[in-house]
């Protein structure tokens, strides 16, 4: 797991938990770290311009998604997957 990955994907989320990045856990869902829906659609946002990728999220069917919200290290897998295959 790139550091630098999951460092900017904790500070986005951290951001708008508005949280201090270090309470942001790795095994943190985000209804534990209080974000809501509209919270987790400007989270994917600032993900999609921080890392220059499209992430497949369907704001109206979350649960039908191929991107893995289900925790924070779930969140931080699927941005480095996403990254990847950009550079490929």
């Amino acid at each position: 797991m790139s550091d630098s990955v999951k460092d900017k994907v904790i500070e986005i989320i951290a951001e708008q938990a508005v949280l201090e990045p270090s309470d942001v856990k790795m095994d943190s869902t985000l209804e534990d770290l209080g974000i809501d829906s509209l919270g987790l659609v400007e989270s994917i946002f600032a993900i999609e311009e921080a890392f220059d990728i499209q992430v497949p999220f369907n704001a109206n069917e979350p649960t039908e998604s191929e991107f893995d919200i289900s925790s924070v290290e779930a969140i931080v897998k699927a941005v480095e997957g996403l990254a990847a295959e950009k550079q490929a």
